[in-house]
């Protein structure tokens, strides 16, 4: 069954900003290497400090798999006091 996640990063301020301008792109760039991403949108909404998170994976070893990856890397040490919020289905 097809893992979805959808959401919002909300960043408190111009420091968190800079410090998601700075990692967003290699994250997004891994996770659409994976085996199992089918989709993997982050974008700025008209807020710059709001950002739109959409996920899409094959199913759910998939997307734990990233989960997983996630945690070691990079993006997840820099960004992981960053308020997020997201829904899962599937």
């Amino acid at each position: 069954m097809t893992v979805r996640l959808t959401g919002w990063l909300r960043c408190k301020d111009e420091a968190e900003l800079a410090t998601v301008l700075r990692y967003l792109p290699e994250h997004v760039r891994l996770t659409l290497e994976e085996p199992g991403c089918l989709t993997f949108h982050v974008e700025q909404t008209e807020d710059p400090l709001v950002w739109r998170v959409a996920e899409t994976f094959t199913d759910a070893a998939a997307f734990d798999a990233h989960q997983a990856r996630t945690r070691g890397s990079d993006w997840f040490r820099a960004t992981n006091g960053i308020q997020r919020e997201f829904q899962r289905s599937g």
